[in-house]
């Protein structure tokens, strides 16, 4: 199969500073080539923009699933809507919780993952965010649940999430939490500071022993001070560093969003820390098996009874456009979204347009909402407009 589209973003790093005509060819479920200017096509996407899948590396959970309470069919569920907001690869997000529920959670989801469906959203593994966090940056955390990183308690999670656990946010501060980096870098897992009070010192500390990565940039965590740095600070200073960031323009404010991507370039990936309230209408939802309310209003954040935010209701095509409301250039607001998450946690077959690289593809409107993915090659939506069922009608005709 081939793809043409009037505007193709690789997200690689050689990619041209304007988006220009290019096709993509697929063959078994990964790219077998990728060039400018239009072709002949099985498919010709006449506007908006061809680009990678996008890869969410914090989703706590969506259209009224919390992954962490909920079984492998409402996993699936969710994983096969995904798609629809262009993320074709995530890190489903378990937040604090007593550390054996954490584990059972894990075991749980470590025995069904290999059988999830592949005509949704790949499942790249789980993030932990928690229980080794600060109390006094615990954000929507409860802080009942709240403990410190002892070499047991690490050992525990790192067995019971062999094989799917992926990435853990820790506040470095806590006793034992640089041993407990060193811990989880060794067992393969990707370790992010967050939910911390730690002074740029501590935070440098962390990176020292294995940490690359800040959870949710500016949100509960010690803030840039122009004596202490903090964790921002560091953040945004410290090379060795990546940080998620919620762009939907309520956890941090447009021209702080704006500010980072110019301090840190490159070093910057979009994440949408949905909760089970996104895509959904207002209501009531779960968040580390607790309430949280979703009021009214355009990508309105959910909230805990006090008011404080519990998640987002984001979708990760939004998140590329409020970068790009931002100040940030169209081929680096994708490449925050695609390749930067992907190099992350070691997955350079995601996340690029390059021979080899998976077949994972979302086309955008000019706009910037989706109007059809691809995973392995193989059409998984499209928004049902006559435009874009016109334009992958050969597509669906073969898959």
């Amino acid at each position: 199969m081939l793809i043409a589209a009037e505007h193709l973003l690789t997200a690689d790093q050689l990619a041209p500073p304007v988006p220009g005509p290019g096709f993509v060819a697929v063959a078994d479920g990964v790219i077998s080539a990728v060039g400018t200017g239009l072709r002949t096509a099985d498919v010709l996407l006449p506007d908006g923009y061809l680009l990678p899948g996008l890869i969410d590396l914090q989703v706590n959970g969506y259209y009224g699933v919390e992954f962490q309470i909920a079984d492998a069919q409402s996993w699936s569920r969710v994983t096969a809507r995904l798609p629809a907001t262009g993320t074709t690869a995530c890190l489903p997000t378990m937040i604090t919780a007593p550390l054996g529920r954490l584990a059972e959670a894990l075991r749980t989801v470590a025995g069904f993952a290999p059988d999830l469906p592949a005509d949704g959203a790949r499942v790249l593994g789980v993030h932990v965010e928690g229980p080794f966090i600060a109390p006094g940056r615990r954000g929507a955390h409860n802080e009942k649940w709240i403990t410190e990183p002892t070499p047991g308690a690490v050992a525990e999670l790192s067995d019971a999430g062999r094989g799917v656990l992926r990435l853990v946010t820790i506040a470095p501060e806590l006793p034992g939490a640089l041993a407990a980096v060193e811990q989880f870098s060794a067992a393969g897992v990707l370790v992010s500071v967050g939910h911390s009070d730690a002074t740029a010192a501590q935070v440098a500390a962390a990176a020292d022993r294995g940490a690359r990565m800040v959870t949710h940039l500016f949100n509960a965590q010690r803030p840039l001070g122009h004596r202490e740095p903090g964790v921002v600070g560091q953040a945004l200073t410290d090379e060795r560093l990546t940080s998620g960031l919620i762009a939907d323009l309520h956890h941090v404010a447009p021209a702080v969003c704006g500010l980072a991507f110019r301090a840190a370039p490159g070093r910057i990936a979009l994440v949408t820390d949905a909760a089970a309230a996104a895509g959904m209408p207002p209501g009531e939802y779960l968040l580390g098996a607790e309430m949280i309310t979703l009021p009214p209003g355009d990508s309105r954040p959910p909230v805990r009874h006090d008011g404080t935010l519990a998640g987002s209701a984001l979708r990760m095509d939004r998140a590329v456009a409020n970068a790009v409301r931002c100040g940030l250039s169209l081929p680096a607001a994708v490449a925050a979204a695609t390749r930067i998450p992907a190099d992350l946690i070691g997955r350079p077959d995601l996340g690029r347009l390059r021979p080899g690289a998976a077949a994972d593809l979302v086309w955008l409107s000019p706009q910037l909402a989706t109007r059809a993915t691809w995973i392995a090659g193989r059409l998984v939506f499209t928004d049902g407009t006559a435009s874009t069922l016109a334009a992958v009608h050969a597509d669906t005709e073969r898959t």
